[in-house]
């Protein structure tokens, strides 16, 4: 059966808002902040594997938000041996948040894409981040006022690919699953979580990882119009 889409759900983190750019950026301002000296390049290195690893078990609800903020931090100041205190570490998890949101970075043809499809579909944002961050974060880009609704996971209580956050946007949104696509980096989270409550796909795969061609796929957003 063929879908008419009327509604395109997108994630935020590592899909419209450059994440590991604006985060670099936030890590430079706060060890200068905290007069944390570190070789940035090289921290960097080692924290994003970890941050992604703590993210994984946040959405498998095996660690909290402040085990997550702690953890990632601790582990990543551990791995390249650099001591120190537990309260430093607390400020710095603290200052990561309040920070984050003032670097405004979007991925390359963010505007071109969502000025492209507002006219056409209703657009919607799904994230598991947090949500005093997220809405920061779309405002500081001026990307808010393009979707309709927002959901993240503390409104509902469960992460992506939870399919009670996907069915909560849906009902927020006033949309049926056919007539719904998902759009996102992660294909654990994002795309196989959508497809269980029958939502089309796209992957994108800006890290040109994925080898799976069962999924739609782009690695460039601008590529989404090949699809939209």
């Amino acid at each position: 059966m063929k879908r008419t889409i009327k509604h395109i759900f997108f994630d935020l983190d590592h899909t419209l808002w450059d994440f590991d750019k604006n985060s670099g950026l936030t890590f430079d301002k706060i060890f200068k902040l905290n007069n944390i000296e570190v070789e940035l390049d090289h921290f960097l290195s080692v924290y994003e594997p970890i941050n992604l690893k703590y993210w994984k078990l946040y959405r498998e609800e095996r660690v909290s938000k402040h085990d997550l903020r702690y953890g990632r931090l601790k582990e990543a100041f551990d791995a390249i041996n650099f001591n120190i205190h537990d309260n430093i570490i607390n400020t710095l998890s603290e200052d990561y948040i309040v920070h984050l949101a003032s670097f405004n970075h979007l991925f390359e043809d963010t505007f071109d894409i969502l000025d492209y499809l507002k006219s056409k579909y209703t657009l919607h944002i799904i994230t598991n981040g947090f949500e005093e961050a997220q809405e920061r974060k779309m405002r500081t880009s001026n990307i808010r006022h393009y979707f309709k609704t927002v959901t993240n996971s503390e409104m509902v209580g469960v992460k992506k690919p939870n399919p009670k956050i996907f069915t909560f946007a849906l009902n927020l949104a006033e949309a049926e699953p056919h007539e719904s696509i998902m759009i996102g980096d992660s294909l654990e989270a994002d795309i196989i979580g959508a497809k269980k409550l029958n939502m089309d796909t796209i992957h994108f795969d800006y890290k040109k990882i994925n080898t799976n061609n069962a999924f739609k796929k782009v690695t460039y957003l601008k590529e989404i119009k090949n699809f939209l």
